[in-house]
Order: structure tokens, then C-alpha cells, then sequence
């Protein structure tokens, strides 16, 4: 996982709209996807090595190669809703993609006690936010992207033309 690219910045914020604005214009995105609703369910995600369960509106994008992701916490505890309740909506993560499967098993495995939240979206992504605020690193994310969420990206990526 050392030596990479992120290949996602993410903003946790209150108003999708006004970030969505801001960043069209700071970063050239020309459409963003929207995904409303999103729920992280107790069967498929951890939150603090208990099982999660919020929901959020997420918002996508790019700048070039780089994926742009707005998060708006709307239910219950998460790593986004605790982010806004101790600073000001703004950059919450960046994102590294592994390889594989085995690959992100031994990256969540190695980052022990940092795992701050991991899970499975639908669609067979699989996600961990590390975390090290004592450093002032709020959250890294780690993924592994299956072809179905692949697909959506690309997708995403294609509507920026």
C-alpha cells in the first residue's frame, strides 16, 4: 500500500449543494452522481469494533483521474458524523485502492488498532478508514473496488466528458 497515488479526496459536509458549487468551480468537475440514502447496515460494516448502521447522502465526481466523493452524514454514528461534530464540514480522507482481495486483507490487518470503520457496499466494495488524528490525519481510506463498482466509476468518470 506504501507508494501510491490516492486515487479518491473526500469532503464530509452539511449542504451537498454548496460543496458540489465550490468544487465545480476550484476543480473544474462538470457532473457530479449523486447517491442518496446510502446505508452502511450492522450485517456488512464496523463502526469503532461495533456493528455500524447510518446512512448518508454521497455525491461523486472527478478532477481528471483523481475521484471526487461528497459525504452528508444523515443517521446515525459514523466516522462522518463524528467528524462534524468535532470540526467544520471540509476534506475528511483520501483514498488508496489495493490491488486485490488479499491485498486489502493484509492492509486492514496490518493497520490494527488505526482501523477506525470498515465494511462491504453493495456491489462487493470493500472499505477500512484508518485513522491517526493525533498526527493530523483525520482518515485514510483503503478499498478494494469490485468490477461492479468499477463499472459505476468508469460511468461516473465517462459523464465528465
Amino acid at each position: 500500500m506504501t507508494n501510491q497515488t490516492p486515487v479518491q479526496i473526500a469532503w464530509v459536509t452539511l449542504d451537498l449543494d454548496a460543496t458540489e458549487a465550490a468544487l465545480t468551480t476550484l476543480l473544474g468537475a462538470r457532473k457530479w452522481i449523486r447517491m442518496p440514502g446510502v446505508h452502511f447496515g450492522p450485517d456488512t460494516c464496523v463502526h469503532r469494533g461495533a456493528p455500524a448502521d447510518y446512512h448518508a447522502d454521497i455525491s461523486l465526481s472527478y478532477a481528471g483521474e483523481t475521484q471526487l466523493e461528497l459525504i452528508a452524514p444523515t443517521r446515525g454514528d459514523s466516522v462522518y458524523s463524528e467528524f462534524l461534530a468535532t470540526s467544520p464540514a471540509g476534506l475528511h480522507h483520501i483514498c488508496q485502492e489495493t490491488v486485490d482481495a488479499e491485498a486489502f486483507d493484509a492492509a486492514l490487518e496490518a493497520a490494527g488498532p488505526a482501523v477506525a470503520a470498515h465494511g462491504v457496499m453493495p456491489g462487493g466494495m470493500r472499505f477500512a478508514y484508518l485513522a491517526a488524528p493525533e498526527a493530523g490525519v483525520p482518515y485514510l481510506e483503503i478499498a478494494y473496488v469490485s468490477e461492479e463498482i468499477r463499472a459505476f466509476f468508469d460511468y461516473v468518470k465517462q459523464e465528465q466528458q
